[in-house]
């Protein structure tokens, strides 16, 4: 175990309200790529001739639910992908009483599926998908099932429709344009605010309004745990440039 490691068990030794702040770069290790990334944004130019921001945007959404759930599905699904280490050192840590939140702004539900409980999701889950006629809700395999994606004339598409009302059925994650639900960016906050160690993973800090949340940390510690620079980096207890998944296996 490398001096990072164990200054980092210490911090964690010494903690009781811990919140894990997470980004991209924790799900990255599961085979899941950042889509903004220069891969991400070359795969959506050459294909779609547009950046990934826009194939998922509210706007896009609406004119184009076609082209949208094309691009979603085939770039922000991953029904192969599995938690890494670091997911779960954070189920551990939480099962132990040192993980006061998980915060994350990916949308991919692999904390959950590593066991963790106590996690904010920022910008929604593919997990959870919902008419938006009648409020039916459903699971992924539903809206990836062709047989839910027959237009009024049993034409098979991309868009998935509702079972019970005939409604579309949309993904419950917050697309570009729309704001963040207030509930959730309330209880993430006010665990922020309650933290006496803030553990920020996996994310360059560059997705607003996410990345001011921490400004409502007043606790003791902070440590950032990115391959990159991040803002945060100047009033962080720790920074570790080494990958994430690695850096938590000290915990399992």
């Amino acid at each position: 175990m490398n001096d990072n490691a164990l200054t980092l068990k210490g911090i964690v030794e010494e903690s009781s309200n811990i919140v894990f702040f997470g980004g991209a770069g924790v799900s990255t290790e599961s085979g899941i790529p950042d889509f903004r990334s220069e891969t991400g944004l070359y795969k959506a130019r050459a294909e779609y001739g547009r950046s990934p921001e826009s194939l998922v945007s509210h706007s896009l959404f609406i004119a184009e639910p076609s082209l949208f759930f094309d691009y979603y599905k085939k770039n922000l699904i991953f029904r192969n992908a599995k938690p890494n280490a670091a997911h779960f050192a954070l189920s551990k840590l939480e099962k132990e009483g040192k993980i006061l939140a998980i915060v994350t702004q990916n949308i991919d539900g692999l904390h959950q599926a590593a066991g963790s409980v106590r996690v904010r999701e920022l910008h929604g889950s593919v997990q959870r998908n919902y008419c938006m006629k009648c409020g039916a809700t459903f699971d992924l395999d539903y809206i990836l099932d062709e047989a839910h994606c027959k237009d009024e004339n049993g034409v098979v598409g991309s868009v998935p429709f509702c079972d019970k009302c005939g409604g579309t059925v949309r993904p419950d994650v917050v697309l570009y344009e729309e704001p963040l639900e207030q509930d959730t960016v309330s209880r993430a906050v006010d665990a922020i605010a309650r933290a006496d160690t803030l553990i920020v993973g996996g994310t360059s800090l560059v997705v607003y309004p996410a990345a001011e949340y921490l400004r409502y940390f007043r606790g003791r510690r902070m440590v950032v745990i990115n391959k990159t620079e991040t803002s945060a980096d100047g009033r962080a207890d720790l920074v570790i440039r080494e990958p994430i998944g690695e850096t938590m296996s000290a915990f399992l």
